[in-house]
């Protein structure tokens, strides 16, 4: 479905990305993992089309990464998406105006089930309120590929399970979901595939379970072990 090849990405001289090769295949859940600064989120826009890479090639179902792949993948960044005078029923028709795939019943769905009012104000939020916000906006699109960089960020326990189970529920083998996480405990529990990224290389990477049984170690374990000195 995605493919990414010797992908880089400088900026005035240096590399946020050096080299970057996978494979991205439907009917999985995959794990970006890696330090601050490992080239995580600048690989997440490039797959998005918001950066170019300096070189290498990432294709999306053969195609260059532009503007009609973009009506293929979701992605939710780290940062807000929408302005603060808006309510997530603003958001929504934000959203539906934007991309055709917006299925906007299960938008009102989601924020149902996250405990959301329609109505509310983005700037009278917490900060859990806006990560499941921000979720239910990325899900509500009928993507192929669906990526959610530290979706768990700033939310406390009650609210991270309810994010991954959602995530859960919204993975298919149509879709291939992938989720960037420092809370490397939260994600081994519903990953199929790990990526390990390292100074903006991928330094190791496989099925989940296949790094477990051939390093007998946990994901958390090896990531302990990848990172240890950054």
């Amino acid at each position: 479905m995605l493919q990414c090849q010797n992908v880089m990405k400088k900026y005035g001289g240096k590399a946020a990305v050096a080299n970057i090769t996978t494979n991205i295949v439907p009917g999985k859940i995959y794990a970006l993992l890696g330090s601050n600064g490992s080239g995580k989120t600048t690989f997440m826009k490039m797959v998005a089309g918001l950066v170019k890479p300096t070189s290498g090639t990432i294709t999306f179902a053969g195609m260059p990464i532009g503007a009609e792949t973009k009506k293929h993948i979701a992605y939710m960044p780290t940062e807000g998406f929408y302005y603060n005078y808006m309510s997530c029923k603003d958001a929504g028709n934000f959203y539906k105006d934007f991309f055709e795939d917006f299925d906007e019943n299960k938008y009102y769905q989601l924020l149902q089930e996250m405990n959301l009012d329609p109505d509310m104000k983005v700037s009278k939020m917490s900060s859990g309120m806006t990560a499941k916000a921000k979720l239910a906006l990325t899900l509500s699109r009928n993507s192929s590929i669906i990526m959610l960089d530290e979706p768990l960020n700033g939310i406390d326990i009650i609210a991270r399970e309810k994010v991954i189970e959602t995530v859960l529920q919204n993975a298919s083998p149509n879709n291939a979901i992938i989720m960037s996480s420092h809370l490397v405990d939260e994600l081994e529990k519903i990953i199929d595939y790990a990526i390990f990224v390292r100074q903006g290389e991928v330094v190791m990477q496989g099925d989940a379970e296949e790094l477990r049984t051939r390093y007998e170690k946990s994901i958390v374990d090896m990531y302990k072990e990848i990172y240890k000195y950054d």
